[in-house]
């Protein structure tokens, strides 16, 4: 979540990313259009340096059920800790209200801009993980490929909390001096999340993508002190974020490590794809999609309502007696659960029989699975459902609804299409068109 990077993974202090700047609108958004699907060959997939292939899949970790649903408990414990603690001081801390960054709001105070760069998304609710190579040799990270945020950023060796060998093996971390294609910069990096800075300086190296994609001279951010991210980042998986929003929103206005890739003709189409794995792991492809991951031979397009975050319009949202008529949202990968203004969730969970929890969450009787109505997003004159049962993560006796209430001032975002949706809807990105598609995935 950010306005700066907003997109998240759900599980402790949000980490937004919200950066709405004035962007020219799209193609009307309340049209899609289905096209056949690109017939994507694998003849002459030889690699060559510099040159672009036809289709690069990567593949995209996920991380089960059972330990997310650990991670709401220790979320859950941590909450609780935090309640008594304020209830045994005599003062109250009032949490700053959060704004989406934005260039047309002129009339803030100075205090109030540094807030408009807050991350409101979080992280510690991601499930899927890929890996991307820096440096000459290349060094290995595991990252969270954004498409909530755009910028890349990796801990720096000497990062202070950045993790702890005894847990999972603590973090990759980047050394400039082994790389022999770096380039210091030494330019502030930045980024304000709900309990902290994360902080550091931009430099700039080679970067590689499944191993095929060697995007040169790309300008990212070396991390000293990852406080920010909280305790969370300590005990996930992934090392730092890859972000693949748009330029618009890049802090320090840095291109994306995408868009350098289309410049420098390293892939054959500029699109991205998304396949989440169901109980398994993902894909993610550069340069195309691949039409063996979804039903039927056509995708529908949706044009974007503003090129920042990948932002469409919807027409509406229905589950049981619940409706709602025309708003929108952003297609994240970055978080992992769907969020809509606390008002609507709130009235879905009470009308499924969800109840809420300390972090914001809920949770529901697993009994009552399989009787959560379907929800229907409607979206281009489509219509997109998911089951109800898909909409709970269960383990080990305990189901978490995998909905939350997020409410973004304007002009951000009414929902948040995460994870959950992505993983019953194949999802194509198109960077040049400033479209996304959409079809069942198998």
């Amino acid at each position: 979540m950010k306005f700066l990077a907003l997109s998240s993974l759900i599980l402790s202090s949000f980490l937004g990313s919200t950066c709405l700047v004035p962007c020219a609108a799209v193609a009307d958004s309340s049209l899609s259009e289905a096209v056949p699907a690109h017939e994507l060959s694998n003849d002459n997939k030889k690699d060559k340096p510099n040159k672009k292939n036809k289709l690069i899949r990567m593949p995209m970790r996920k991380v089960s059920d059972h330990e997310f649903v650990n991670r709401f408990l220790v979320k859950e414990r941590e909450a609780l800790m935090k309640l008594h603690a304020a209830a045994e001081s005599s003062s109250v801390r009032v949490s700053p209200r959060r704004f989406l960054r934005g260039e047309e709001l002129e009339d803030v105070s100075i205090s109030e801009k540094k807030e408009e760069s807050e991350i409101i998304k979080d992280y510690a609710n991601a499930q899927y993980y890929g890996i991307v190579k820096i440096g000459t040799p290349p060094q290995e990270f595991e990252v969270i490929y954004d498409t909530g945020s755009s910028n890349l950023w990796v801990p720096e060796v000497g990062c202070v909390h950045c993790g702890y060998k005894f847990i999972h093996g603590g973090k990759n971390k980047y050394d400039p001096q082994a790389s022999g294609s770096f380039v210091e910069d030494g330019a502030e990096f930045s980024i304000q999340y709900g309990s902290g800075a994360v902080s550091g300086v931009f430099a700039q190296d080679t970067v590689i993508l499944a191993e095929d994609i060697d995007v040169e001279d790309q300008k990212f951010a070396i991390i000293h002190d990852a406080a920010g991210m909280g305790i969370a980042y300590t005990f996930s998986y992934f090392d730092g974020i890859l972000g693949l929003g748009f330029d618009s929103i890049s802090v320090g206005g840095v291109p994306t490590v995408f868009h350098n890739a289309i410049d420098q003709d390293k892939v054959e189409k500029p699109m991205f794809a998304f396949y989440l794995g169901n109980n398994a792991d993902g894909e993610l492809t550069f340069g195309g999609y691949d039409d063996e991951k979804f039903e039927g031979e056509e995708l529908t397009w949706v044009p974007l309502s503003d090129a920042t975050y990948w932002r469409i319009n919807m027409e509406g949202v229905k589950i049981g007696l619940f409706e709602v008529g025309a708003t929108d949202a952003i297609v994240d990968s970055g978080t992992s659960l769907i969020t809509g203004p606390s008002k609507d969730i709130l009235a879905i969970a009470l009308e499924i029989g969800a109840k809420p929890t300390l972090t914001g969450q809920y949770t529901i009787d697993c009994e009552k699975v399989e009787s959560i109505p379907d929800i229907t997003w409607k979206i281009g004159g489509n219509d997109y459902v998911l089951p109800g049962k898909s909409l709970v993560i269960q383990s080990t006796g305990m189901c978490i609804f995998a909905m939350m209430g997020m409410d973004f001032p304007k002009p951000g975002p009414q929902w948040i299409l995460g994870d959950v949706f992505m993983r019953e809807y194949y999802t194509v990105f198109d960077y040049e068109a400033k479209r996304i598609g959409f079809a069942k995935a198998v």
